[in-house]
């Protein structure tokens, strides 16, 4: 079934993929989209599970708020660490050969996570289960560019788009039926069969493909931005842990960390074979999609974060009952998402990304008025709002970001596309996530002031350790309930004030850079498809 890239020679008015991979084109879609949902879905999983897994032993692993941020950092650094090395690997050895590794690997790690007995293992497991997604993501969208026509992407990245939408729905109630009738662990070992069954298809229906002109692998570009990320994230983690972000705990790793990274952009470009082609970046209609892409997730993944909490410590849902309620926030994405296109070829997609920005930006800061005794259907309200929203915006920038781009690079586009997404949502979680801490702590202290010091220090961690003293206190730990709700509600304000922030500064950015309607393409004389021209100067809309 291998298909190599020399196909893209074909003459212009032919078409370019192959008359048997055409044919399965929705088929190959389909199995894609599953890869996809298992890798998107383990993280709406663990969302769920956050207060479960913070919980003492025999439920939990007694994580605390910063073990329980590098859970997912863990992943997300070695995933968006590795995406560019990922990528040049498919457009070199095949796509399908990577797509095959990762998702192996991806299911090893899966099973290895769901039987951790501590906190550290949690976050070694996910960080091999990082390793195998970002072999698996990139690979998916580069697949699909190889497989569909270049009228037919904007729509097969709609859906592929919209899968994301199903795993956000289908994580959060598969975790909660899970988590009432399991141990916790089995929300990482439902992957395994899922991973089985992806390979399997996988191995049968999709073509392989590959760059015929691939450059070397740019290893201390790599290793760069890994070590960048890395120092950066745990900086502001430790800011949040701390509550102070002037400790040289928190300055040193952090500002070293924007020193290896300027460094790997001053590396990049230099480099005859750069991990991250930053000429790509020259197109402001490129560079406006990636940022629009990273502050979107930057706001909306620390907003994630801390809703899990808001609904289950503060409001008593179980971890069932929270997956429902982020439901309309899926079917949202599942609804809209595939038919976005539409959307933007009449109105073009600066108009249509900049007021689904607007709309994340509404849907966030509406957490700002929410308080303990919130109407359920408001928030249902809040969270189709957000889901519509991020529908309008993933499709266009991702299709602007892939077209721009020649096809053979599909590889190196598609971890660039994932890498500012995986960046930006990890440093949402940090920072977003510090800045829910440390305000907590700051409320919290005040009704702390009866407890030994060390007791002390432990409460004021976060929501869920208060209330693990209090419980632990019996009768004596009921006062501190209620101030702990008021508290979490308190920080969950500031927080979302900030997230709405940021997602207003990706509208300005859309807005400002994202180009507006494309004139209508000429009936003659189209660009040679593999061209230059055929990739994209200019984006399309």
């Amino acid at each position: 079934m291998s298909q190599p890239s020399s196909v893209s020679a074909a003459a212009p008015g032919t078409r370019r993929v192959p008359e048997a991979v055409h044919r399965r084109r929705w088929a190959i879609l389909g199995v894609l989209m599953l890869s996809l949902l298992i890798v998107v879905l383990d993280n709406s999983i663990l969302n769920v599970a956050v207060k479960t897994i913070a919980s003492p032993a025999p439920t939990g692993i007694a994580a605390t708020q910063s073990e329980l941020e590098w859970a997912i950092n863990s992943y997300t650094l070695v995933f968006a660490g590795l995406l560019f090395t990922s990528g040049l690997l498919g457009d070199r050895l095949g796509r399908k050969k990577v797509l095959l590794f990762g998702i192996t690997v991806f299911g090893i790690g899966s099973a290895l996570a769901a039987f951790s007995t501590t906190p550290g293992e949690l976050i070694a497991y996910r960080a091999v289960m990082g390793l195998g997604a970002a072999f698996v993501m990139p690979a998916t969208l580069a697949v699909l560019m190889n497989v569909f026509e270049r009228e037919e992407q904007p729509k097969a990245i709609g859906i592929w788009a919209g899968s994301v939408g199903l795993a956000i729905a289908v994580g959060p109630i598969t975790g909660g039926i899970l988590l009432e009738h399991f141990w916790w662990g089995s929300i990482f070992l439902v992957n395994v069969p899922v991973v089985l069954l992806a390979f399997a298809l996988m191995a049968w229906l999709v073509p392989d493909s590959r760059d015929p002109r691939p450059g070397r692998i740019d290893l201390p570009g790599v290793l760069l931005s890994v070590l960048g990320l890395v120092l950066l994230v745990y900086g502001i983690i430790r800011g949040g842990e701390l509550a102070s972000f002037t400790d040289p705990e928190v300055l040193l790793p952090s500002l070293g960390g924007i020193v290896v990274l300027v460094a790997f952009v001053l590396y990049e470009k230099r480099s005859d074979h750069p991990a991250l082609d930053v000429s790509y970046f020259r197109k402001p209609a490129f560079s406006a999609a990636v940022g629009a892409i990273a502050l979107v997730f930057f706001a909306l993944m620390g907003v994630t974060f801390f809703s899990a909490f808001y609904l289950q410590s503060v409001r008593g849902y179980s971890a069932l009952e929270s997956g429902l309620l982020i439901l309309p926030l899926a079917v949202a994405q599942m609804v809209f998402a595939p038919r976005a296109r539409l959307v933007v070829e009449r109105f073009g997609a600066k108009a249509v990304c900049t007021t689904g920005m607007l709309a994340v930006a509404v849907g966030l800061a509406s957490f700002a008025l929410f308080d303990a005794d919130t109407p359920v259907w408001i928030l249902e309200v809040v969270f189709f709002l957000q889901g519509a929203g991020m529908a309008h915006i993933m499709p266009p920038v991702t299709v602007s970001i892939m077209q721009a781009l020649p096809r053979e690079k599909a590889g190196s586009g598609s971890a660039v596309n994932n890498t500012f997404r995986q960046v930006g949502g990890a440093l949402g979680v940090a920072v977003l996530g510090s800045v829910l801490s440390s305000t907590y702590r700051g409320e919290i202290e005040g009704h702390l002031g009866a407890l030994p010091a060390g007791l002390r220090d432990t409460a004021g961690e976060s929501i869920e350790a208060t209330l693990a003293v209090a419980e632990k206190l019996g009768p004596a730990g009921r006062g501190l309930v209620a101030p702990a709700y008021d508290a979490f509600i308190d920080a969950m304000h500031v927080t979302a004030i900030g997230s709405a922030v940021v997602a207003v500064l990706g509208a300005i950015v859309v807005a400002v850079f994202l180009p507006g309607r494309a004139p209508a393409a000429p009936a003659a004389g189209a660009p040679v498809p593999g061209t230059r021209a055929e990739a994209g100067e200019s984006v399309p809309n």
